[in-house]
Order: structure tokens, then C-alpha cells, then sequence
């Protein structure tokens, strides 16, 4: 099973949106999914707090903002695994 992780935190309107559009992708049904507070952490605000919500697949990162287009490109790889 893949593991998606999604770096993001609270009153971020693009997380949000990035969940949903998570939410709604068949292909992340068959997937673990993490969603990590960037807030809680100061090593993770440095390294992702200008750049959520990120999601990460394995070593790959797909940065803010991504579209349905986008996301189905990035998880393109991992589905036919």
C-alpha cells in the first residue's frame, strides 16, 4: 500500500482545497493517507511552511497549487506499481 502525505496545517484555504480534491480521487482510495500540521513542528515550517499544502508519495513532492491534472500526473506513476 502507498502512503500519501499531505504537509499542510489549519485555516489554510489551498489545504483544504487539496484535501478535497484528495478526497475525491479514486485512485487515492486504495492509498494510506497522513496529514501532517506543519505548525507543530519548527523543522517542518522551514522546509514546507512557504510551500503547502505539499503532498509526498515515496521521495516525490507535488507543491501548491495542484489541480486535478496535476495530481493524476504525480500519482500516475505509483497506481500502475
Amino acid at each position: 500500500m502507498h502512503r500519501l502525505t499531505l504537509y499542510s496545517t489549519s485555516h489554510c484555504a489551498l489545504c483544504e482545497q487539496a484535501l478535497d480534491l484528495l478526497f475525491a480521487t479514486p485512485e487515492v482510495a486504495g492509498m494510506q493517507l497522513d496529514v501532517v500540521d506543519v505548525a507543530t513542528d519548527d523543522d517542518l515550517i522551514n522546509v514546507y511552511g512557504a510551500r503547502i499544502p505539499v503532498l509526498r508519495l515515496g521521495s516525490a513532492e507535488l507543491d501548491a497549487p495542484f489541480g486535478a491534472q496535476a495530481l493524476a500526473e504525480f500519482l500516475a506513476p505509483f497506481v500502475r506499481a
